[in-house]
């Protein structure tokens, strides 16, 4: 965008540049392919709407090793000529084309439809000029290079056909295609001027090296880097990459549920003016700010001294060292669990009651402690990085891998883009004793090595070490797969899709066991009530939900599954399948990974391991 009057090139929800395409994330436009570019292309970014949640900012300044860090949302659209004209800049990438020519070419007997493969800069104002000066429009290759470390580029095409990176023939190059177009072994890249043909394949065996060693390039900041193995410290070879592929791009989040603290209706009303009073450097500046109408009409009910202790609070202590040190779970379930069985909240970011557990079933009494609706939520995610070819995952209790580094958004980060989203919800608390009990038995013990060994396997042909990746444990397991089935069961009468319900597993070292299931949305979708309504009917979805996981349409060999059968590679995987367990990975809080069935209810193997 050069100036304020020009029509940007397409449009992204502001949902959408946190989870799909952030930056370093490749688009498809009508007319062209870009890569979104880092936060230091982003448009007046101190105009965004500033985002207040202190344990998510603390969360983010851990992991990134860094001392402070403002949260903003992404730019919104706007259409009077009036305004700042905000939005983020692109870059077109890639930079090689195809040229829509429909030319035949002979090989080995067969025929194949090849077209010029064009750099940028041998374009003639986006057109392929032919040998008649014909003009013919083009399309963006649809395969670039990238490595583990998130670096992308143009593929050295030149260098890939002729075997050798040095310089030496610059002939035309010439995509050819078999009829199977998605078959790699059918494309091959052909050089006019020496007849040098090479198949697409090649570039996809690792041991080939066929694309070379990356260079580092960050194509979205517009520089590059050393590019080493974080394990070895040697060069790291550039992949194959298909520009759709779903593999191409995984954003790292880190999200929070915005919890009650003490005098939390002050900090409410402190977060709506605070980038207004944020300036104040004396009690007197409080003063003279309220009398601004904005500041009056949301700060009329609390003392000139207490909006000042606020806004010395978050400028010197943003946020205690108990909170800090606290994962970003274990905040949440200690708020949810200390709540007297008579303790309601009501505030604008939420809003709780406690649903009577007395009218339960006699089987759940004895397992569950306390159910909770949630009225309201406010959910904030922020996007702290990405990744290539394979996604980072957090553990348990919510926390970022620290020694997994990201590839960043900006060469220097002071702020990172986050959403506020809205919703309701369902907090299930199990006693820690009757698990407990559960967890003693013979049947659970032998099921949790069958699953561990699995797991070990996973490990083995990841290349990851034990020390890097733990077993998140059969509590977390058995949860999460009751989770799944609970998601399925009130999806069918809540009134929200089962990809719009998500789930929060609280299995970890906090000092509790629940299960909260919640929507959320950037809009008023999430808070339909529908869910709320059906947790006063929490008995008979659970009773659902466990018919639902005693049979699957794929059972026996569903049921009969071995995590560490190596035939099968699904070693995370107890009885677990699209037909029971899998749902949406949009719901799921670990891709769909660490489920078994047979934790939860008796299947047909009749294992005994189940705790109900």
């Amino acid at each position: 965008m050069k100036h304020n009057n020009q029509t940007p090139a397409g449009e992204i929800r502001q949902s959408q540049i946190l989870s799909t395409y952030g930056p370093g994330a490749m688009v498809d436009l009508p007319n062209q392919s870009v890569i979104i570019g880092g936060l230091g292309y982003w448009l007046f970014p101190r105009t965004y709407k500033k985002i207040q949640e202190e344990r998510l900012e603390a969360a983010v300044c851990k992991i990134l090793g860094l001392s402070k860090i403002e949260l903003r949302q992404p730019p919104t659209s706007n259409n009077t000529y009036s305004e700042i004209k905000t939005g983020i800049r692109t870059f077109i990438f890639p930079a090689w084309f195809l040229a829509q020519i429909e030319e035949k070419w002979q090989a080995n007997g067969k025929e194949y439809r090849t077209r010029p493969l064009v750099p940028w800069q041998h374009l003639s104002s986006g057109k392929y000029l032919d040998r008649n000066r014909k003009k013919h429009s083009v399309v963006p290759v649809r395969f670039v290079q990238a490595c583990v470390n998130g670096h992308i580029s143009d593929v050295n095409w030149v260098g890939f056909v002729h075997g050798q990176f040095s310089k030496g023939c610059l002939g035309p190059l010439w995509f050819d295609e078999g009829q199977t177009s998605s078959d790699f072994a059918e494309i091959f890249v052909r050089c006019e001027s020496c007849l040098a043909r090479r198949p697409l394949s090649d570039a996809t065996i690792a041991d080939f090296k066929a694309l070379g060693a990356c260079r580092g390039e960050r194509t979205w900041l517009g520089d590059r880097e050393d590019c080493l193995s974080r394990e070895n410290g040697k060069p790291v070879a550039n992949r194959l990459l298909v520009r759709s592929a779903s593999n191409a791009y995984f954003p790292q989040q880190v999200s929070v549920i915005s919890l009650p603290q003490k005098d939390q209706q002050l900090r409410e009303s402190v977060n709506k003016v605070y980038e207004i009073i944020s300036c104040a450097e004396n009690i007197q500046d409080i003063v003279i700010y309220r009398r601004v109408q904005q500041v009056k009409s949301v700060l009329q009910r609390f003392s000139d001294e207490q909006i000042w202790q606020e806004v010395q609070r978050r400028k010197n202590n943003p946020s205690s060292p108990q909170q800090v040190n606290k994962t970003i779970k274990q905040s949440e379930i200690e708020t949810l669990l200390s709540l007297s069985e008579d303790d309601d909240i009501d505030g604008d970011d939420f809003s709780i009651r406690n649903q009577d557990v007395q009218n339960l079933d006699q089987q759940l009494q004895s397992k569950l402690e306390r159910v909770v609706l949630v009225d309201r939520l406010r959910e904030v995610v922020a996007q702290i990085g990405f990744t290539r070819f394979e996604p980072v995952i957090a553990d348990i209790d919510g926390e970022l891998k620290l020694d997994i580094r990201p590839a960043p958004l900006d060469s220097n980060i002071k702020w990172l883009p986050a959403i506020e989203n809205r919703g309701e919800g369902i907090f299930l608390s199990f006693f820690s004793e009757a698990i407990e009990r559960w967890l003693a038995l013979e049947a659970v013990q032998k099921r949790g090595k069958t699953l561990k060994q699995g797991f070990l396997e996973w490990l083995a042909r990841k290349g990851y070490s034990i020390e890097k990746f733990s077993f998140p444990g059969l509590p977390y397991i058995m949860l999460h797969s009751l989770s799944h089935l609970l998601i399925t069961s009130l999806s069918l009468e809540c009134g929200y899709s089962a990809s719009a319900i998500r789930e929060r597993i609280y299995a970890g070292d906090g000092g509790g066991y629940g299960i909260l299931l919640y929507t959320g949305s950037p809009g008023s979708e999430g808070t339909l009530g529908g869910l709320v309504q059906q947790g006063e009917k929490i008995t008979e979805h659970l009773i659902n939900a466990l018919e639902l996981g005693k049979f699957c349409s794929n059972d026996p060999v569903c049921a009969s599954h071995r995590p560490d059968a190596t035939y099968e590679e699904r070693f995370l995987h107890g009885a677990a399948c699209h037909g029971c367990l899998l749902i949406a990975e949009t719901s799921c809080e670990r891709r769909n990974e660490f489920l078994d069935r047979a934790l939860v209810v008796n299947t047909i193997e009749e294992l005994g391991a189940e705790f109900f």
